[in-house]
């Protein structure tokens, strides 16, 4: 498959009062075209910072990127210049925000909010900046488009306001989509409208979408491959079958078991004990040690070498070396 981006051992970190949060370390994958990549893990691993990173949208400073690259049609958007990125940021990779009232302008109208993407980076008139506009609001499934161009934010529902998200975000027909959990403020409802819809537009769009949540039930509606991230680090990739059917890290294990089935009857949840690492001083080893029931003397003490599964599987974990597999196989 096409590669439309590839991002090779990303190092981002923040200089705070209190020391250096070295946020992203290390972080390597690629989006193919078409596909749904789901980025996921739990509050503070760095899925955001991780997104923010690929449209340039870190304050530097306090932002800083370490070491890695971010390539886009042959170019490093990490060694970009502010204007370069301008033209690239909302027309050739776009980003939907978690909060939709916060991502609108409550004093403009939706109109004028759709084609100001439209007039920046395509060369049209303001009729045909209109048109391109309710064309938008039908594809995404807002009745009477032309009135509702002339409407304010709350005017709308929440779900119709993730919906004109969606719209400004997909106008200037970006070859990349960023959706940095984009049902996290739906009822589960609208939640899974808004699913569909992305469903619906990847098949008439073929736009790449890389999905950042902490919601598996999110993932296994719409994402083709998964990426596990754990304390600025993804330990463990593989398509949506192998991660939630063949998982080998413990901390993808722990995820799954800590998710409510339907399946089974009187399911127990098994939350996964203890705190994630301070990143202001992160571990030299792997990083979910001090959480892993299965943790042996050579986790903590040096990082493990990524182990390929299968073409599309890997996963970063000492319990894939073949002595630990001897040690298991003799308790």
């Amino acid at each position: 498959m096409e590669k439309v981006l590839e991002v090779k051992d990303l190092h981002v970190s923040f200089k705070t009062y209190g020391g250096e949060v070295k946020a992203v370390r290390g972080v390597t994958f690629d989006l193919h075209k078409g596909e749904t990549l789901a980025i996921v893990g739990e509050s503070g691993c760095g899925k955001s910072v991780t997104s923010q990173s690929i449209m340039r949208l870190i304050p530097e400073p306090p932002g800083r990127f370490d070491g890695g690259s971010i390539v886009f049609k042959g170019k490093d958007l990490t060694k970009l210049k502010d204007s370069e990125m301008r033209k690239i940021r909302g027309s050739d990779i776009s980003m939907i925000f978690q909060d939709p009232m916060t991502a609108l302008n409550p004093t403009l109208t939706i109109g004028d909010q759709l084609t100001e993407g439209i007039l920046q980076h395509m060369n049209l008139s303001k009729e045909q900046a209109k048109k391109v506009a309710v064309q938008m609001l039908d594809l995404v499934g807002i009745p009477s488009p032309q009135v509702r161009l002339k409407q304010y934010p709350h005017q709308f529902s929440g779900g119709m306001r993730q919906r004109i998200v969606i719209a400004m975000a997909l106008v200037c027909q970006p070859e990349v989509l960023i959706a940095d959990e984009p049902t996290t403020a739906l009822d589960v409802t609208i939640q899974a409208q808004i699913l569909e819809l992305f469903r619906d537009i990847q098949k008439k769009t073929g736009v790449s979408i890389i999905l950042i949540t902490h919601d598996l039930g999110v993932v296994a509606q719409v994402a083709d491959r998964i990426a596990v991230m754990y304390a600025g680090k993804i330990v463990e990739t593989g398509t949506r079958r192998e991660v939630f059917y063949n998982p080998q890290h413990p901390y993808t294990k722990g995820l799954l078991n800590s998710v409510p089935r339907l399946d089974v009857d009187e399911a127990e949840l098994i939350p996964i004990a203890g705190t994630p690492p301070d990143l202001f001083s992160p571990p030299v080893g792997c990083p979910f040690t001090a959480r892993c029931p299965y943790a042996m003397e050579v986790c903590d003490k040096v990082y493990p070498s990524a182990t390929k599964l299968s073409d599309s599987h890997g996963v970063d974990c000492w319990l894939q070396d073949e002595r630990a597999q001897k040690l298991l196989a003799n308790r």
